[in-house]
C-alpha cells in the first residue's frame, strides 16, 4: 500500500503548494476539483497493476506459467473461441505442451528465433506459446509481407526456422531459395493440405505426441526473457523487430484489464490481426494473463461485427480507428443496439466521430489508449473524455515520468536550454517521451532485435544529466486538466488503413520500378478517413512516366495499404540545401489540384492511376468520393 499512500500524499502536497504559491488559486482549486475523482481512481488502479507485476516478477512468472496456472485452476473454462471451436484452458495448455515437446526434437536450438506467418487461429496463439515453453523466441510476421520485405523481416530477428500456414505456401515458395538454411514447418487448418516441398508437416509432428507422455519444465523461463518479436515500421524504411519480453506482455495485458475495469465474466471480441500488438497482446493477453474468454475472428468484417458480438455473447470489443469508421458506414440495423457490449477499447478513434459512434451503438465506455508496441510511455482514457488518449495527474510526475518536450518544427529535434530539454506547457504540442527505468516494468525499454535501432529511440540528458528517455516520435498535446490528445506522427512514417507505412520502403520500390527516378513519399490527410494516405511525388521533366507500369509494380511489391493513393509528377526538383527533396513543402501542398500546377493522379478501384481533377478534389473534400 506504500505506493498508493505516496500518491495520495503527493496529491495533498501538490494541492497545498499550488494553492499557497500560485496567483491563480481559484483556477487551481477548480482543476483539483474536476480531476481528483479521476486521479484517485486512476492511481488506485495503477497501484494494482504495479503490485501485480511486482508479485509476478518476484514469483518468476512468465506468460506460459500464467497460462499453466489458469489451466490448473480453471481447466474447463473457455480461453479462446474461433467460429464453432471452443478451446478450454486445459486444451490450450495441452496443445502448447505437445508443440514444445515436438519442437525440441527438431534441428534447431533453444534460444533461437522462429518466424510465424499464419492467419488468426487458436493454433497461432498455441504455437508461439509452445515455442516459448521450449525456449524459443517467436517473430510474429505481418501476413501482408512478400518477397524482399518478408526476407528482411525473417533476417531481422535472426530466425532459424519459420512456421507458416498453408495459405501462405506460395509466399514461402517465392523466397525459400534465398534462405536455404531456414527450416520450414507448415501448419494446415485442413490436415489434408499438400505440404510444400522441403517443409515439415507440423500437424503430423505434433499429433505424434500424447499429453500423457509430456512433461514440460517451465522453471527455465524468467519474466524478463524475450517472448516474441512484433514488427513496427520506422524511419529507416524496413520493419523493425521490437522485443517483447514476458514482463512487457504482462504489463500491456493486465494494464488494460485493471485500468479499464474488465471483469472475469467478460468476453472480449478480437477481430484484429494477431501479429499486431493490439490483437496479439492487448486482446489475446486477456485470455492468457487475466483469465478472460477471448473470441477470435479470422478477418475483420464490418457487416458481421455486431452479429458476432451477439452470437458469442461478447461484453467487450476491440477497435482501431478505421474499424469505428467502417462500422459507422454500414447501414443501420437492429443489431446496432441488440448487443451486450459495454466497453470498447483500442486506439485511433477520431474525435470527429467519437460521439456519433457512441450514440449510434450505445457504448457505455470507450477505453482509448496510446502507446508504442516497444515503448514505455503508455496512456489510457478511463473516464470517457471525448478525444483524449489518456491522462497523467499533475502530481504523478515522479511515479509515472512521461511528458511532452518542445521540438524544432523543421528538424523535429528537441529544443534544449543549458543542455537539457524543455517541457511543454499546457496546450503546447510536443514530442511524447517516457523516462527509462529498468528497475520498473512499466518504465523499462527493451528495444529492438537490432541494438542500433534501439539506440535511435533513446534521448539522453533530458530532465537531468545522465538520464534516458524513450522517444515515441509522436506529437501530442496536453490540456490544463492533464488529458493528452494525439496530434501527429513525426518522422518518415504515417498510418493508413490501420497500418504503419514507412516512406523509405515505398520510395525504394518506386525508384526500382522507374529506373531510379527521384521520388519522395509522404502522408496526406483525407477528409473522413483515419490517418494519412500515401502520396508519391516523382521527378519526371521529360513526361515519360509509365503509370501502368508503376501501378503493376506497386501491386507486386507492396501490400495494398502501402501503395500511394496519389501520384504527383514533378517538372522541377525542389531540393533543400543538403540536396534532399523538400518533403515538408510537398506535404503541405498535398493533393490540392486547385493550387498545384503539376499533374496529380489517383489510384482507382481497378488498381490504375487516373487523372485527379478539380471536381474530384471537391468531391473528396465533401466526402462524396470514397477512398
Amino acid at each position: 500500500m506504500m505506493g498508493f499512500y505516496q500518491i495520495g500524499l503527493s496529491a495533498v502536497i501538490a494541492f497545498t503548494a499550488a494553492y499557497l504559491f500560485t496567483g491563480s488559486r481559484w483556477r487551481t482549486l477548480f482543476i483539483i476539483y474536476k480531476t481528483l475523482p479521476r486521479d484517485i481512481t486512476g492511481a488506485f488502479r495503477f497501484f494494482k497493476v504495479n503490485f501485480l507485476l511486482w508479485y509476478w516478477e518476484k514469483r518468476g512468472f512468465t506468460v506460459a506459467k500464467l497460462l499453466h496456472r489458469q489451466a490448473q485452476s480453471y481447466p474447463h473454462k473457455i480461453a479462446l473461441i474461433y467460429e464453432n471451436q471452443e478451446w478450454t484452458y486445459y486444451q490450450l495448455d495441452d496443445f502448447t505442451d505437445r508443440l514444445a515437446y515436438c519442437i525440441r526434437t527438431q534441428p534447431i536450438n533453444r534460444g533461437d528465433s522462429v518466424a510465424l506467418l499464419m492467419g488468426n487461429y487458436p493454433e497461432y496463439v498455441g504455437i508461439w506459446l509452445g515455442l516459448s515453453k521450449a525456449g524459443f523466441v517467436t517473430a510474429l510476421i505481418n501476413t501482408n509481407l512478400r518477397k524482399d520485405v518478408l526476407i528482411h523481416s525473417i533476417k531481422a530477428a535472426g530466425c532459424k526456422a519459420i512456421v507458416f500456414g498453408s495459405e501462405f505456401k506460395d509466399a514461402i515458395n517465392e523466397i525459400k531459395t534465398k534462405l536455404p538454411d531456414l527450416a520450414l514447418y507448415q501448419w494446415s487448418e485442413n490436415k489434408n493440405q499438400p505440404i510444400l516441398q522441403d517443409a515439415f508437416d507440423l500437424n503430423s509432428l505434433v499429433d505424434k505426441y500424447s499429453s500423457k507422455i509430456i512433461d514440460i519444465d517451465l522453471s527455465f523461463g524468467h519474466p524478463r526473457d524475450k517472448l516474441i518479436y512484433i514488427y513496427t515500421s520506422g524511419t529507416t524504411g524496413m520493419p523493425k523487430a521490437a522485443v517483447i519480453n514476458n514482463l512487457r506482455y504482462m504489463v500491456i495485458s493486465c494494464g488494460v484489464y485493471y485500468m479499464l475495469g474488465l471483469q472475469q465474466t467478460d468476453r472480449v471480441y478480437d477481430s484484429l490481426p494477431l501479429y499486431h500488438s493490439a490483437g496479439g497482446i492487448v486482446g489475446v493477453g486477456q485470455a492468457l494473463c487475466t483469465g478472460i474468454t477471448v473470441v477470435l475472428r479470422k478477418k475483420f468484417s464490418a457487416s458481421k461485427f455486431w452479429d458476432d458480438c451477439i452470437q458469442y455473447d461478447c461484453t467487450v470489443a476491440q477497435y482501431i480507428g478505421e474499424i469505428c469508421r467502417f462500422l459507422l458506414s454500414v447501414p443501420p440495423s437492429p443489431n446496432d443496439t441488440n448487443h451486450k457490449i459495454r466497453l470498447m477499447f483500442g486506439n485511433g478513434l477520431r474525435p470527429q466521430i467519437w460521439e456519433s459512434f457512441v450514440n449510434r451503438f450505445q457504448i457505455k465506455q470507450i477505453g482509448e489508449f496510446y502507446g508504442a508496441t516497444e515503448g514505455n510511455s503508455n496512456l489510457v482514457n478511463i473516464d470517457n473524455r471525448v478525444g483524449a488518449v489518456g491522462f497523467v495527474p499533475k502530481f504523478a510526475g515522479r511515479l509515472y515520468p512521461v511528458t511532452l518536450l518542445r521540438i524544432d518544427e523543421e528538424t523535429g529535434e528537441p529544443i534544449r536550454r543549458n543542455g537539457l530539454c524543455v517541457p511543454c506547457k499546457a496546450g503546447e504540442p510536443g514530442i511524447f517521451v517516457g523516462k527509462i527505468n529498468p528497475k520498473k516494468a512499466v518504465n523499462d525499454f527493451s528495444g529492438y532485435a537490432d541494438e542500433k535501432e534501439s539506440e535511435k529511440k533513446i534521448l539522453y540528458d533530458v530532465f537531468q544529466k545522465g538520464d534516458r528517455v524513450f522517444n515515441s516520435g509522436d506529437i501530442l498535446v496536453m490540456d490544463e486538466l492533464g488529458y493528452f490528445y494525439f496530434k501527429d506522427r513525426r518522422g518518415d512514417t504515417y498510418r493508413w488503413k490501420g497500418e504503419n507505412v514507412a516512406t523509405a520502403e515505398v520510395e525504394a520500390v518506386i525508384s526500382n520500378i522507374l529506373s531510379l527516378k527521384d521520388c519522395v513519399v509522404y502522408g496526406v490527410e483525407i477528409p473522413g478517413n483515419e490517418g494519412k494516405a500515401g502520396m508519391a511525388a516523382i521527378y519526371d521533366p521529360e513526361n515519360s512516366l509509365n503509370l501502368q507500369e508503376l501501378a503493376e509494380g506497386l501491386k507486386k511489391g507492396l501490400p495494398s495499404y502501402a501503395r500511394p493513393l496519389f501520384v504527383r509528377v514533378l517538372s522541377q526538383l525542389p531540393l533543400t540545401g543538403t540536396f534532399k527533396l523538400q518533403k515538408r513543402d510537398l506535404q503541405r501542398e498535398g493533393h490540392n489540384v486547385t493550387k498545384i500546377k503539376d499533374p496529380v493522379y489517383i489510384l482507382d478501384k481497378s488498381g490504375s492511376y487516373i487523372k485527379f481533377t478539380e471536381q474530384d478534389y471537391q468531391s473528396l473534400l465533401t466526402e462524396k468520393l470514397r477512398v
